[in-house]
């Protein structure tokens, strides 16, 4: 078995929090660096010339900023919720919060095969499944989705008692129009750059 050179051991395979990490190096780039969520890694995007040296100091300096920037969009220190378990967690707290705890799902979970959906809730069984396209957005978008499916494990329709529980969110409207506008330009064929960096769900840096 091939041995793992110093330089290749020194780069951080997982974040803090157990997520992991992939670094993605494309010759598009020549001096921007970029970090962001995706399919529950943290993916730092650098240049291709890059050295191991470069690569090394650059992961851990965006991986510094990506935790910092997931802990100022949630508030009171908590991550972004990479992880089923974490999501899970942090799922329990929104209903604690805005829902008086009503709503107590059996499982949340990203999933890839939701490509019509941002999100979807079985009541018979209490499960919740999120769009792994939403890892990139904002954690107010996300915790909305999470807000609307913990509202369908209480009431199973759109009708007005739905949307009561779902407007206890304060970010309600503004994550709705938000997700409207992705949906907007998905359908006008304005697909999403891999390293675009979207507010509050990556960060971004230019190398010396």
């Amino acid at each position: 078995m091939a041995r793992q050179s110093a330089s290749d051991a020194d780069v951080p395979h997982i974040t803090d929090d157990g997520a992991p990490v992939v670094v993605r190096r494309s010759a598009r780039r020549r001096r921007t660096v970029a970090a962001f969520w995706e399919d529950g890694n943290a993916v730092i995007a650098i240049p291709a010339s890059f050295t191991k040296s470069q690569e090394r100091e650059w992961v851990r300096r965006m991986l510094a900023k990506l935790k910092k920037q997931g802990e100022r969009q949630t508030g009171s220190g908590r991550r972004r919720p990479a992880t089923d378990q974490a999501l899970a967690k942090h799922a329990e707290h929104l209903s604690q919060t805005y829902l008086g705890g009503r709503a107590v799902p059996s499982s949340v979970r990203w999933v890839s095969n939701q490509n019509s959906r941002w999100g979807s809730a079985t009541p018979a069984d209490g499960t919740i499944r999120l769009s792994n396209k939403l890892q990139r957005m904002p954690q107010w978008v996300i915790d909305y989705v999470l807000v609307h499916e913990l509202a369908h494990l209480l009431v199973a329709g759109h009708n007005a008692e739905f949307w009561k529980l779902v407007e206890a969110y304060p970010e309600a409207q503004r994550a709705k129009a938000f997700l409207e506008g992705v949906a907007f330009a998905t359908s006008r064929g304005i697909p999403a750059e891999p390293d675009t960096e979207g507010p509050g769900d990556s960060a971004g840096d230019i190398a010396d």
